[in-house]
């Protein structure tokens, strides 16, 4: 209990008094080159002029965001750094891409705008606190997608909706009810019944990560949490949590 307090209570300080530029200068990563935009695939794959695939990392994405990011960065030079994996199984290469030195990136710019959503795992804690405090805001104001009801995130009590989500990502907020271990998962549930309830899943593998995160798995019970990730099905709705910035607590 006493470390999830800590946790909501340094949040909320650093929201305070960290500024913007320190924010952004805590995000910067390695670089790994540059490109000049010439094409947008989709909203968040841009082919580059050299013929390299650029796929923005850390944004999930709906067809709208195609507009947006075509008006950011049509016919533009790029600096792009590294955040995770430098390419996707596919071959594409994944980075954090900047149209400037001092400005923000194409993802945060895409994230204010409210034509995105940051994804389930970022792997860097200040570009993750970064992205997801621009996702937060404009959520709050209602910019872009966060206009639309149905991209609001999902109760967990609306077990019909999860689990009509299947497959896609989503957001889900509610109160954590219970946590339970079993073999090498910990069972973090949100009603009573798992074969129909909504429940997040965190591999024993990973419970340092959350620690070391201020998020101790064991002490979420009874707190509102949102968690973000992929909805699979086994008997009730399930979202698999491996990474501490898929878990956001909420008050």
């Amino acid at each position: 209990m006493f470390q999830v307090r800590v946790a909501i209570l340094s949040g909320i300080i650093l929201s305070a008094v960290v500024c913007p530029v320190a924010a952004q200068d805590a995000c910067r990563l390695a670089a790994i080159g540059v490109g000049t935009v010439a094409a947008v695939r989709d909203g968040r794959t841009l082919l580059l002029d050299d013929g390299r695939e650029l796929r923005l990392a850390a944004i999930e994405v709906n067809d709208d965001s195609v507009a947006a990011l075509q008006s950011l960065v049509a016919g533009r030079g790029l600096r792009l750094e590294k955040l995770g994996p430098e390419h996707d199984r596919y071959g594409r290469l994944t980075a954090l891409a900047y149209l400037d030195d001092k400005g923000p990136s194409v993802q945060q710019s895409m994230l204010e705008q409210g034509r995105a959503r940051v994804s389930a795992r970022i792997g860097n804690k200040a570009c993750a606190d970064l992205l997801l405090g621009a996702e937060r805001t404009a959520r709050a104001t209602r910019r872009g997608l966060w206009a639309d009801p149905n991209f609001a995130p999902l109760r967990s009590q609306d077990t019909g909706r999860i689990a009509a989500a299947r497959g896609q990502f989503a957001l889900v907020e509610g109160k954590v009810l219970s946590v339970r271990e079993s073999g090498a998962t910990i069972y973090l549930n949100f009603g009573r019944h798992w074969t129909h309830d909504f429940t997040a899943t965190i591999p024993k593998r990973v419970r340092r990560e959350f620690t070391a995160a201020g998020i101790d798995p064991k002490q979420l019970e009874g707190h509102p949490v949102r968690v973000r990730g992929w909805i699979e099905e086994r008997g009730g709705p399930v979202m698999e949590v491996v990474a501490p910035e898929q878990i956001e607590l909420t008050r």
